[in-house]
């Protein structure tokens, strides 16, 4: 199960508060109900996977609602093209300025960019606490990292805020295999009621983890034993 997606770029938000977020985004404007059932059938055809057909009739919508630019934004990120970016960073300073972030960070996740990705996503969260695919999105970019105490936060939250969040569930059960603890895997996953698709899932996602830091420390011990060595060398000279 892929679990997360992004992008990069930092960016100054409209009317911000002494933390860099705005104090109280702007209202959306309400749109028409023809337009309301046009976005609800955009919505339909990307859960279908009919993304091209999304986007056609999204097309056939204004651009000045962020309704509006939001889906189209997420379409053009699964279809992994690049008109994405800027159609999120439109939203910033919006009232969906959150969502601009989150979609953000996504792109910037998926380019493995985990620097931008943290920043954006973190600005999401703060912008919307509530929202479980935001929390969980921030936990994915933290395991990656092998921040694994913040990473645990953001599941466990957003496990509480959406106990329907299988993607969620699925991530903490990685977290807890990456870190041996196949007792509360277990238990997590019959609690969650997770498939045995989804568990051999999430344990190769675990053990690429665990490679990934194994390589780390030794490219930090190669790293300490060149600067040893040359240090030596400068030394007898």
């Amino acid at each position: 199960m892929k679990a997360v997606i992004a992008i990069a770029a930092t960016l100054m938000l409209a009317g911000c508060a002494s933390n860099g977020l705005p104090s109280r985004p702007p209202e959306c404007a309400k749109p028409g109900s023809d337009q309301e059932l046009a976005l609800s059938l955009a919505d339909n055809m990307v859960s279908e996977g009919r993304l091209y057909a999304s986007l056609a009739n999204l097309e056939g919508l204004p651009d000045n609602l962020v309704q509006v630019r939001l889906r189209k934004a997420r379409v053009l990120r699964l279809m992994g093209r690049n008109e994405a970016g800027p159609l999120y960073q439109s939203l910033l300073g919006t009232c969906l300025a959150a969502d601009g972030e989150h979609g953000l960070g996504q792109l910037a996740a998926a380019k493995n960019d985990y620097a931008n990705a943290t920043t954006h996503l973190e600005r999401a969260v703060k912008m919307a606490p509530t929202d479980d695919r935001m929390r969980n999105d921030l936990g994915v970019v933290y395991l990656n990292q092998r921040r694994i105490p913040e990473a645990r936060f953001e599941f466990m939250t957003a496990m509480e805020l959406k106990q329907s969040n299988s993607l969620a569930a699925l991530n903490m059960v990685t977290l807890l295999i990456y870190q041996d603890n196949w007792k509360a895997a277990s238990e997590l996953v019959t609690r969650a009621s997770l498939n045995p698709q989804q568990v051999a899932e999430a344990q190769t996602r675990a053990e690429k983890l665990k490679a990934s830091a194994k390589k780390a420390v030794a490219s930090e011990g190669n790293r300490r034993t060149e600067v040893a060595a040359a240090s030596s060398t400068a030394a007898n000279k």
